[in-house]
């Protein structure tokens, strides 16, 4: 692993939830791991007034809850807290960012630290665009020494339409350059994710395998059992399309189908996953109707902070087809919602079924040996396939067989944010999307989230708490629901 060059981490909304529950926590176990370099700080920048005594024992408090699993020693914590300094200031007030300039001058000739700062944008959306302006007027975006740089990440969502994310892309490309830009999307930074290249692409008994003629079909899901909970006032405006399928399963989709890079470069990767998208069948106004079902599930309406008319989409279920050489005809099932009967987050690649069935019990449906990548919870890996009953003649059954990834070490897996703000210090932006693949996943989305505009209610269906959704996503003939039915019939 290359090692991190001395920098500071700025963090731009550190008094708030992100900061206290994953951005610290991440950082923290970087320390606890010897991933960082003696010269590293973390200057938090906040409204809320602190010293930076308060500030360090108020994130004390949370680093130990967060982490009670993993913390080993107090003064591991101790150790780590030096490392984090904070300033009170107004972030929408251009004149106040000369407080920011002074105190991270301070820390560079402190500290001994190089002219390299990595800001992250830890805040509302509406300070997407507000910080950077501010940054550059106060000469913060850019460094006066050779080997430094200035990197930013900024959080999701990354615009609300094509046209307001085209508009945050060309704002921000005037005040850092694409390869500072670093638009994080923390499903990408699940262990079990990064596996889906490893294990396409290292693989010969899967990669020969990987496309339509022996394919039937993906299904791409992602579920939860709450509800929307304290977010009903982002979620009301958001909905399930934007806040899931356009960023976190679209992703997915591209990692699953995407062609092998030239290089294990990022731009090399991510030039692929560019692809995918461009590739993506765009829907006809009757095809919005027929291939995709969304819903809501009763008492949405009810929840706080939500319109009592509310047309906002709980569920979704979507069948995709990407127009390309290797996965023509095959249909790409993409699923999520909310106060579901499980929780869970999975890749499932359906193989398509022997063309003649010889055997008693045999499956004849179109999931009968399967792949499932499952990303959370419990991260594993499971193949699905017939074995002969025991015993007299060739009854067959379905068996799995299951490889879990807390079976390979007694340390757990790095959480998302860990992995990715690491792969920011170091910048290596594989697991960041690019402008180019924001914008293509938006110009497949936008036009859905018009015609549900122009549509109001119409076509939007119920579902009670603790299902799978709407009935009608039957209509989509989802091969799991088929698998699972024949599996608990026999």
């Amino acid at each position: 692993m290359n090692k991190v060059d001395s920098q500071l981490l700025v963090i731009f909304g550190a008094s708030g939830d992100l900061t206290a529950r994953k951005l610290l926590p991440g950082v923290f176990v970087l320390h606890q791991k010897l991933l960082l370099p003696h010269n590293f700080c973390i200057l938090g920048a906040a409204r809320t007034q602190h010293t930076d005594e308060e500030y360090r024992l108020l994130m004390k408090d949370h680093l130990l809850e967060e982490l009670k699993d993993k913390i080993c020693s107090p003064a591991l914590v101790d150790s780590f807290l030096k490392r984090v300094f904070y300033l009170s200031f107004d972030s929408n007030d251009s004149s106040d960012y000369a407080k920011l300039k002074e105190k991270i001058d301070i820390l560079q000739q402190q500290k001994k630290l190089e002219d390299r700062i990595l800001y992250y944008l830890a805040t509302p959306p509406i300070m997407y665009e507000r910080i950077p302006t501010f940054l550059k007027e106060n000469g913060l975006n850019v460094t006066k020494t050779h080997d430094g740089w200035r990197r930013i990440i900024v959080e999701k969502p990354f615009g609300t339409s094509l046209d307001s994310a085209q508009r945050l892309n060309k704002h921000l490309s005037r005040i850092f350059q694409e390869k500072q830009i670093y638009r994080i999307d923390h499903y990408l930074g699940k262990e079990t994710v990064q596996n889906i290249l490893v294990l396409r692409f290292s693989n010969g008994i899967f990669e020969p395998l990987w496309n339509r003629n022996y394919i039937d079909s993906v299904e791409i899901s992602a579920t939860e059992k709450l509800g929307v909970e304290k977010r009903g006032k982002y979620y009301d405006g958001a909905g399930a399309l934007r806040d899931m399928i356009q960023n976190h399963l679209m992703q997915l989709m591209a990692f699953a189908a995407m062609e092998p890079p030239s290089s294990f470069d990022p731009e090399r990767i991510r030039d692929e996953i560019v692809k995918v998208f461009r590739s993506l069948h765009a829907y006809s106004e009757k095809e919005m109707n027929s291939l995709i079902v969304r819903g809501q599930y009763q008492g949405y309406r009810n929840e706080p902070d939500v319109s009592p008319t509310s047309n906002t989409e709980t569920y979704v279920a979507m069948k995709m087809y990407i127009d390309n050489w290797r996965w023509s005809g095959v249909p790409f099932y993409i699923v999520t919602g909310k106060k579901m009967s499980e929780k869970a987050s999975e890749i499932t690649i359906n193989f398509k079924s022997t063309p003649q069935q010889l055997f008693i019990g045999q499956c004849s449906g179109s999931s009968c040996n399967k792949l499932v990548i499952r990303i959370q919870p419990d991260e594993s890996i499971s193949i699905k396939f017939g074995l002969k009953v025991p015993g007299a003649g060739f009854t067959v059954r379905q068996v799995g067989m299951d490889f879990r990834y807390d079976s390979l070490s007694s340390e757990s897996l790095p959480d998302a944010y860990e992995r990715l703000l690491l792969d920011a210090m170091l910048g290596d932006s594989t697991l960041y999307a690019r402008s180019d693949a924001l914008e293509a996943s938006w110009s497949i989305i936008d036009p859905i989230l018009k015609y549900w505009q122009e549509n109001g209610e119409k076509g939007i269906f119920s579902y009670d708490e603790g299902e799978d959704g709407p009935t009608e996503r039957r209509t989509l003939s989802i091969p799991k629901e088929t698998w699972t039915c024949e599996l608990n019939n026999k």
